[in-house]
């Protein structure tokens, strides 16, 4: 995906990885109970703060806080945008 959102400072937009469908068993879960993913990847990353320079970049796999962040919709998709600091860590 290419889009020409840039984060500012020490903020990461990040495309949430699809919740699952199913549960291993084979039982299909309804959108309603479906729980919000907790990974994703890094489309776009900021410049970072003037002491705090940025580690996470374009293309990192990424794992977050259940709460964390705000949705956002572009160019036809639905990402998510935090602050690094709301990134527990890259996959």
């Amino acid at each position: 995906m290419s889009t020409k959102f840039k984060p500012l400072a020490d903020r990461v937009l990040i495309e949430p990885a699809p919740a699952e469908e199913k549960t291993a068993s084979g039982i299909i879960i309804p959108d309603t109970a479906k729980e919000k993913p907790l990974q994703g990847t890094v489309i776009a990353a900021g410049p970072g703060k003037k002491d705090e320079p940025m580690t996470v970049k374009k293309g990192d796999k990424v794992l977050y806080g259940q709460y964390s962040g705000t949705e956002i919709k572009l160019d036809g998709g639905t990402y998510l945008i935090m602050r690094e600091a709301d990134v527990y860590g890259i996959l």
